[in-house]
Formats: structure tokens, sequence, C-alpha cells
């Protein structure tokens, strides 16, 4: 799982799609259930990495540590 320390300023969520990539989040992603990923505006998105699925992606859904 990604590092909250590397998470680019204002990207405030972190989540995991079905094929194992993460990804940061500035505005709070909607689950896409059709395609196994986290949608969001790509303007508000950066890539975070790519990791085994452990559980369900789904439940993968973080908001940034205060």
């Amino acid at each position: 799982m990604p590092d909250w320390r590397e998470a680019p300023e204002g990207f405030d969520w972190l989540a995991q799609d079905a094929d194992g990539r993460w990804f940061w989040y500035r505005t709070e992603p909607q689950l896409g259930w059709a395609g196994g990923v986290w949608r969001s505006n790509s303007r508000n998105q950066q890539p975070a990495g790519q990791g085994v699925v452990l559980g369900d992606w789904a439940d993968s859904l973080q908001t940034r540590p205060r």
C-alpha cells in the first residue's frame, strides 16, 4: 500500500482498483463496479503505485490520516 507521506498536497483519498493499481484522489472517488475502478475526473487523480489486491478492492477507499 502507498505511504501517505508520499501523497500529493490536497489529495486526501487513496483507493485501489480491481487490477491492483493505487491512485491518490483530490476529490472523493465513486465506485465503478462495471470497470472494477474508482472513478474521478482525471485531473483529480494521480497514480500511487501497484500492488496485490488483498480482500475486496471495493473496500480499499481511505482518507488521509489527520
